[in-house]
């Protein structure tokens, strides 16, 4: 007679303890959990972001006000003597060379004869009235020799006019007793008198007139003088002495048409 089959319980009991196990609670082998899948969110650069906008726009208004100042100096800028009001402007011939006193008939002067030596002219601040037969000749050699009223012009208004001068080439600068204005500027045959130091027209002046090579009898010619600079010579000397030759200052000069 066949026996009665019947399911072995514990094999079965056994077998779905082991199914469910590896499907509940996420356990595997052994009985341990794995660890929970973590989502990391993605950040985004807020920081670097601002930081670029910054300097976006800082560069923009770099650029805005290096725009405005050049069309500021463009607008401001000359191209010929006569576009400067009150420049006066006078024919003289160079090379005449005298060491005594001169008479010049433009004070300060603006051309004719001259001394041998030239006064220093490389962005050259003198602190004394120099001899203005050495000035007239650096003026032949290109240079702008301004010239103030050392009564009429502040500590501070000298210093003003000396930034347009200091360290600059073909520029020197020198107080003149007796100048019948504040501030006067000349180059050869070329001369403007203004009263501030705030006048455009004596930057106007000077960037045109500085080494203008159409407008004065020596271009190429040095404007060192480590020999003037280190002992200036004094318009005073010249006073105080008695002349010892002179030459008619006048006698090549004429107006310019």
């Amino acid at each position: 007679m066949a026996k009665d089959r019947t399911p072995d319980k514990s094999r079965a009991t056994g077998g779905g303890s082991s199914r469910s196990g590896a499907g509940a609670g996420g356990r595997g082998k052994g009985g341990r959990t794995r660890p929970p899948t973590q989502v990391v969110a993605q950040q985004r650069p807020w920081g670097l972001i601002a930081a670029a906008i910054a300097v976006v726009v800082f560069a923009a208004a770099v650029i805005t006000y290096a725009v405005i100042e050049v069309r500021k100096a463009d607008a401001s800028k000359v191209e010929s003597i006569d576009e400067i009001a009150g420049a006066e402007v006078f024919d003289y011939e160079g090379g005449q060379h005298d060491d005594g006193p001169i008479e010049y008939p433009e004070s300060p002067p603006v051309g004719g004869p001259h001394a041998n030596m030239w006064a220093d002219c490389t962005g050259t601040v003198y602190d004394v009235d120099i001899r203005h037969e050495n000035a007239v000749h650096s003026l032949e050699h290109g240079a702008v020799w301004f010239t103030y009223d050392p009564d009429a012009l502040s500590d501070a208004e000298i210093d003003t006019l000396a930034e347009l001068v200091d360290g600059v080439s073909g520029r020197l600068m020198s107080p003149y007793e007796g100048l019948d204005s504040p501030i006067s500027l000349q180059s050869w045959g070329e001369q403007l008198k203004v009263d501030s130091v705030d006048d455009e027209r004596i930057k106007q002046f000077a960037d045109l007139m500085t080494y203008k090579a159409d407008s004065f009898p020596e271009p190429g010619a040095t404007c060192e003088r480590p020999d003037f600079l280190a002992a200036p010579l004094l318009e005073s000397d010249d006073a105080a002495a008695p002349a010892e030759s002179s030459a008619p200052a006048g006698a090549d000069q004429t107006p310019a048409s």
